[in-house]
Parts: C-alpha cells; sequence; structure tokens
C-alpha cells in the first residue's frame, strides 16, 4: 500500500424504524474510512500521479471493509458514496485526486458492479469535522429512494498533514422513501441515469 495509513475506522448504522413505523427489514449503512499523511502537505506539487495511485489503493481496502462490516455479498449493495476531509495543509485537488480517476473502479469490482457515477464530496477542515458522504443508486442515478448521505468524524482527524478518505455503502434506499420518481425495480441499467 503507497498511502501511509494512520488508522481505519469503520461506521456501521442500522435503522430498525422511522417515524414509530417498523421497517419490513433494517436498512444498513456502512462507512470505511481511512486516515492517510498527505504526501503534498504544506507545498503546491504539479504532478499529483502518486495520489491517484493512492486512490485506486484505497478504493479496494475500504469497498472491501464495508462489505466486512455489512457481512454482506456484492449482489445485496443498492447505492454507493465517496468523500474526502482534507486537513488545513493540503488542498482540495488533492482530495480530488485521490477520488476521481482511479478509487471507483475497484469499489465497484469488491460491490459487483454499479453503472452509475460515484456521488461524492470533498472539503478542507481539522480534527472532528464532520463531512457528508452523499448516497446515491449504484446502477441508476435517477432513483430517488437511494438519494441519501451518512456523516463521519473522527475526533483527532484529520491533522493538518492528514487526509480522511471515506467511502460508503448501503443495502437499500432511505426508510419510507415516498417521493416518487424511477423506482429501483424500474432500472434499465444502460446508462447510469436509469
Amino acid at each position: 500500500m503507497s498511502a501511509d495509513i494512520r488508522k481505519i475506522s469503520v461506521y456501521l448504522e442500522e435503522t430498525l424504524t422511522e417515524m414509530g413505523v417498523p421497517l419490513e427489514r433494517p436498512i444498513r449503512k456502512v462507512a470505511a474510512v481511512a486516515v492517510i499523511a498527505n504526501p503534498f502537505a504544506g507545498r503546491y506539487v504539479e504532478d499529483l500521479a502518486p495520489m491517484i495511485d493512492m486512490g485506486e489503493e484505497l478504493g479496494d481496502l475500504l469497498a472491501r471493509k464495508c462489505l466486512e462490516a455489512l457481512g454482506a455479498t456484492e449482489p445485496t449493495i443498492e447505492s454507493y458514496g465517496k468523500a474526502c476531509l482534507v486537513g488545513e495543509d493540503g488542498e482540495l485537488e488533492h482530495a480530488a485526486a485521490l477520488l476521481h480517476p482511479t478509487l471507483g473502479k475497484p469499489v465497484r469490482a469488491a460491490i459487483g458492479g454499479g453503472a452509475a457515477l460515484i456521488p461524492s464530496s470533498k472539503k478542507r477542515g481539522g480534527p472532528g469535522r464532520p463531512f457528508d458522504i452523499p448516497l446515491g443508486h449504484k446502477d441508476a442515478a435517477y432513483v430517488r429512494s437511494h438519494f441519501d448521505g451518512m456523516e463521519v468524524w473522527l475526533n483527532d482527524s484529520p491533522r493538518a498533514g492528514e487526509i480522511m478518505v471515506a467511502v460508503a455503502v448501503t443495502d437499500s434506499g432511505r426508510p419510507l422513501a415516498r417521493v416518487g420518481g424511477l423506482e429501483a425495480s424500474e432500472i434499465e441499467g444502460k446508462d447510469g441515469l436509469r
């Protein structure tokens, strides 16, 4: 692993009821977060290729951690997302290098596919700062029932020269979703949208 990882945290959330209504089955979300040293902290570097390579390795590691926490097999995953929180000595482009060029492919491989773009977010902040991992259906971006998010934070991360990299997956959409739109059962799976 080319990333210098200080710690990994895994968050599992299970929702059993919503507004007093018992759910048919628990809705489960999991996020895996790696806290890594930022090799370019405090300085401008034109070539971010080393971070792009780290993104691929981290995508694989974090997706596997998510599946392990859920005790899930690939076909049970319905939505996904990714996010970074960059410490104050880094820049948002460092997060973009980790998240965009290569992180998605190993996530899709681990969960058994995914035609839709993986929703993402990036921000800068210090230790204890919460950040959101946006979630969307893995095969069709227009499935509104799966527009969701998961908030994560670590009390000691990221330090100024660190980056928190997160991947999240779920086994369903929001509880009691009822705002219309494309249903998961109607997915055509042709373009990642519908």
